[in-house]
């Protein structure tokens, strides 16, 4: 549970100091807040953690996706170019700024294949999104060169990747603008909360003046009376979530490196099992070790082998079959259900039963069936990798 295991007395200490204010408001009451900004705060470090300029808080991942999007001026007309393995969080965005996501192979990082990104085009093509998934990168060096090639927007979906990297530039810094989620079960939480990093102004101050109503918080007058030029919404992160966030990104560091640790040591114990090979790693280094995906030759015994580690009492994920993080099994989006019965369903500009066909994602097919993911904690001390080995061992035995 990364973060979340590690709640204690720092983050008690930031959100006392906002209890103490009685101000939990992103914005104003400047004098009721004794000086205590903490979103404020948490954005400029962020920022410098990410070696980006800028970072916006946000009440959500899902709400960032969307808070970049617009920024970005996806909207209709628009198609997104998505992979098949992410949670529908990506997908619905795209849907909610009125374009039309685009389902896309993966490859054996188990992220979008930079490969099948020219298959996807049409004229309508306007951004792609590569989703960093369970805490490694894509090729985000391929994919930013395909996309610089057809002049596509780059937004990288990093809710699972913080503290990942890729030669040494944090994943989320690469494309034109990144996105994090921080809910209870990321690497760092904020209960729930997200972020939105660039490094161009132009995109920040649509973001920014987006995610609250339109405020452009540019001048000193308060805050009834500053300008606006743009729409928006409600998606201000408040100050009880900065502070949580001030308090967890100074333990980023240490719940990666504990994570590393943790992994190397399951690795080690599934290493020699005879037809196991782990993820594409394009930069090992980069790994956050928040996950840990290997495969099998055939997914037969994928089955079997998942099979035996639950008897002896370690979970593992097998995502062809998992309701939430595969296009193909997320019937509610195939059949255009929305709350609005008056609204009309999403355009497909394309035939739905090819777009989003399992067929059109033959790589996802095959690794997903084969591979199975476990959850890394931060906090694994040793009688618990005793039993995880022991585990392994047990149920290489059906292979």
């Amino acid at each position: 549970m990364a973060g979340a295991e590690l709640i204690g007395k720092e983050e008690i200490k930031e959100v006392m100091d906002v209890l103490r204010t009685g101000v939990f408001a992103r914005y104003a009451f400047d004098n009721e807040r004794q000086g205590i900004w903490k979103v404020r705060d948490f954005e400029k470090a962020f920022a410098r953690y990410s070696g980006t300029q800028y970072a916006l808080g946000v009440t959500s991942g899902s709400a960032a996706l969307k808070i970049a999007l617009t920024a970005l001026d996806v909207g209709p007309g628009d198609e997104v170019i998505c992979p098949a393995f992410t949670f529908m969080a990506t997908y619905e965005a795209v849907l909610e700024v009125g374009a039309i996501p685009v389902m896309a192979d993966i490859d054996d990082t188990l992220n979008l294949d930079p490969d099948d990104i020219p298959n996807k085009l049409t004229p309508r093509t306007k951004a792609v999104i590569p989703v960093h998934m369970c805490g490694a990168p894509a090729r985000i060096d391929k994919i930013m060169k395909v996309a610089k090639k057809y002049k596509l927007l780059v937004l990288e979906d990093t809710a699972q990747g913080l503290g990942a990297s890729f030669k040494g530039k944090k994943l989320g810094s690469i494309g034109h603008m990144g996105i994090f989620s921080f809910d209870h079960y990321k690497t760092i939480t904020t209960g729930e909360g997200g972020m939105v990093i660039t490094n161009d102004l132009d995109l920040y101050h649509r973001a920014e003046w987006y995610h609250d109503h339109g405020h452009d918080h540019l001048s000193p007058v308060s805050r009834a009376l500053d300008g606006r030029t743009i729409l928006g919404f409600n998606y201000r992160m408040n100050e009880l979530q900065g502070a949580l966030g001030l308090a967890q990104l100074r333990k980023l560091d240490r719940v990666i490196a504990a994570q590393r640790k943790n992994q190397a040591v399951v690795m080690e114990a599934l290493a020699g099992i005879p037809g196991i090979k782990f993820r594409g790693m394009p930069d090992p280094e980069g790994d956050s070790a928040t996950f840990l995906a290997f495969n099998l030759p055939k997914e037969e015994q994928t089955k079997a082998f998942q099979k035996a580690l639950k008897a002896e009492g370690l979970d593992t994920v097998r995502f062809k079959d998992n309701f939430w993080h595969y296009v193909p099994n997320w019937e509610h989006f195939l059949a255009k259900s929305t709350a609005n019965t008056k609204k009309q369903p999403f355009s497909d500009p394309r035939n739905r039963k090819t777009t989003y066909s399992r067929k059109a994602i033959p790589h996802a097919e095959d690794l997903l069936g084969r591979t199975l993911i476990m959850g890394i904690n931060v906090k694994m001390p040793a009688a618990k990798m005793k039993a995880i080995r022991k585990a392994i061992a047990n149920a290489a035995k059906v292979l």
